[in-house]
């Protein structure tokens, strides 16, 4: 019987706090993998990291030969640098997993049982999360809006660890640049296995999942798998359209029987103000469909590889 492989892709950005505990995590995983006859595959990639990351990454490759280390240079995001890492996966089927501990190791085992039953697409969906406040709400809203707009099925409590099938690496290695690896994996069709877990709090450092990057891959995955809200600004622009028309038709009637009053000034800023208001956002969001057509098309490399060991 041929021993089967799943690699794991782990980006990391600060994570020197937390690495020492996955290490023993993947050691006993690794161990337990071995008796399900699967072989491990290990691809960190660090993202720029400012702290010691790196140094306790070519610590475990020592300890580990066998584990695949890269190196950017510099920060360019959870997804990128993620997607650099499937071009170094070799295994039958592949994952990700955060090297900050709050997805827990532990899960890829239950993932692996499934998979190895004849499951293509595995996720862990979160049914709880001990994190912030403002980053439940924010959450909440997020998912809210994803099921609205773009995937009505998609998993209420999001999710982020997913073992895929190999068949699943040449689409999401093709992607285009702004996409959400998560939301593209399930937006492919093949139906998922749905493991339930409790996010539990970050132990180590501060995420550096900031509001603004939170914001701009919210705007990622609207624009560029939803054509809502394009047609939102058409459907809005046609009702504005109309009201205009209807206005502009009762002040001609107005005139024609001499009921225009001297007074209106205050009418006219108003509706002037709200109009000019209104083609401001349309064009904003006009603008951000355009600029990801444009980056798309520019040729600029997703990541940098500064070395592989």
């Amino acid at each position: 019987m041929n021993n089967k492989k799943i690699s794991i892709v782990v980006p990391v950005y600060f994570n020197a706090g937390s690495l020492p505990r996955l290490f023993d995590e993947f050691a006993k995983i690794e161990a337990q993998l071995l008796e399900r006859s699967v072989s491990l595959e290990l691809i960190f990639v660090d993202d720029g990291s400012k702290d010691d990351s790196l140094a306790r990454l070519l610590e475990f490759k020592d300890k580990r030969p066998e584990t695949t280390v890269v190196k950017l240079t510099r920060n360019f995001g959870a997804v990128h640098c993620s997607k650099t890492g499937f071009k170094f996966v070799t295994g039958d089927a592949f994952m990700i997993i955060a090297a900050d501990l709050q997805d827990p190791p532990g899960l890829i085992l239950e993932m692996v049982d499934h998979w190895l039953a004849g499951s293509k697409f595995i996720i862990c969906e979160r049914i709880a999360r001990d994190d912030p406040i403002v980053s439940k709400i924010y959450s909440r809203i997020y998912y809210k809006l994803l099921r609205t707009l773009v995937i009505r099925d998609y998993p209420e409590g999001g999710y982020d660890m997913a073992l895929m099938d190999k068949a699943f690496l040449p689409h999401l290695l093709n992607s285009a640049k702004s996409v959400f690896t998560p939301l593209l994996a399930y937006w492919l069709g093949y139906k998922p296995d749905v493991i339930h877990y409790h996010r539990p709090a970050r132990e180590h450092g501060k995420s550096g999942w900031t509001f603004a990057k939170k914001f701009t891959a919210f705007l990622d995955v609207m624009l560029g798998f939803s054509i809502t809200p394009i047609r939102a600004i058409s459907g809005v622009g046609a009702v504005v359209a109309l009201c205009s028309f209807l206005y502009g038709g009762a002040v001609v009637l107005s005139a024609l029987f001499h009921r225009i009053p001297v007074e209106g000034f205050a009418t006219v800023v108003a509706l002037v103000t709200f109009l000019l208001g209104l083609i401001i956002v349309m064009l904003g969001i006009i603008g951000e469909y355009l600029w990801r057509i444009f980056d798309e098309t520019n040729k600029r490399p997703e990541t940098v590889i500064e070395e592989v060991w």
